[in-house]
C-alpha cells in the first residue's frame, strides 16, 4: 500500500465518525488530516547528535492512552509499538492503523507476528488471540497502474482460532473491477449495535 493511500483512507474513515470523538493520533511524521474534530496529533522524534531525546512510537502510543482518547489511530505500525496498539485495543479503546501486507489476510498475520518483536516474554499464544478478539475489519488498498488507489477487499475476523489461524470472513471482495458483496455479514454486532448500526440493514442495501 502507497503510504498517501493509507492516511487518505485513514483520515476518510475518521471524517465519517461521531464529531464529538476525542481522536489521538501518533505518527513517525504527521500526515494525517483530522478535520472539525477535538484531536490531537503527536509525532516521533529522532535522537540528537548525542544519542538523547529520541522519542518511539512506543512511548507516543503509551502516552496517548493516558490522555483519555475515544479513538487511538496509529499511522502506520512497523514494530514493537504493534504490542501496545493490541493492548489497547484489546482493553476495548477504539481504534486502528494501517500496516503493509500483501492482502488482508497476509495483514492479520502480520499483526499476529510484529507484537513478538516486543519482547521474549512475548508469544504467539498470546498474540493471536488477541488479535482474533480485538480486530473487526480490515480493509486492503492497492496503488495500481497509473496512481489509481482502490479498496479491493474488505474482511472481517470472527474472533476465532483454528490451528493457529484466525478465521475470517470476506465482506467485499474485488469482482471485475467492482467491489462486490459477498453476501456474508461479520459474525461480531456488538461494536456495530452500541455504534448504531446493523451491518445486515447497511449491507442488505448494496445487494
Amino acid at each position: 500500500m502507497h503510504q498517501v493511500e493509507k492516511t487518505t483512507m485513514l483520515s476518510a474513515l475518521l471524517a465519517s465518525g461521531r464529531p464529538t470523538e476525542r481522536i489521538i493520533t501518533v505518527e513517525e511524521t504527521f500526515e494525517l488530516v483530522v478535520l472539525g474534530r477535538d484531536s490531537v496529533a503527536l509525532q516521533c522524534r529522532q535522537p540528537s547528535l548525542e544519542g538523547t531525546g529520541e522519542i518511539t512510537l512506543r512511548r507516543l502510543v503509551k502516552e496517548a492512552l493516558r490522555m483519555r482518547p475515544d479513538r487511538l489511530v496509529v499511522g502506520e505500525v512497523r514494530e514493537a509499538e504493534s504490542l501496545d496498539l493490541l493492548i489497547a485495543l484489546n482493553s476495548g479503546l477504539p481504534g486502528m492503523s494501517s500496516i503493509h501486507a500483501n492482502n488482508a489476510r497476509d495483514a492479520l498475520t502480520k499483526l499476529c507476528t510484529l507484537p513478538l518483536l516486543a519482547g521474549r516474554n512475548i508469544d504467539s499464544a498470546f498474540v493471536v488471540p488477541t488479535v482474533a478478539s480485538s480486530i473487526d475489519v480490515v480493509v486492503h488498498c492497492e496503488l495500481v497502474r497509473g496512481g489509481r488507489r482502490r479498496v479491493v477487499e474488505i474482511l472481517a475476523p470472527t474472533g476465532q482460532v483454528t490451528s493457529g489461524v484466525i478465521e475470517a470472513s470476506p465482506i467485499f471482495t474485488l469482482e471485475h473491477g467492482s467491489l462486490e458483496h459477498t453476501g456474508g455479514y461479520p459474525s461480531r454486532t456488538t461494536k456495530f449495535a452500541a455504534a448504531g448500526l446493523d451491518p445486515a440493514l447497511v449491507l442488505g442495501s448494496r445487494r
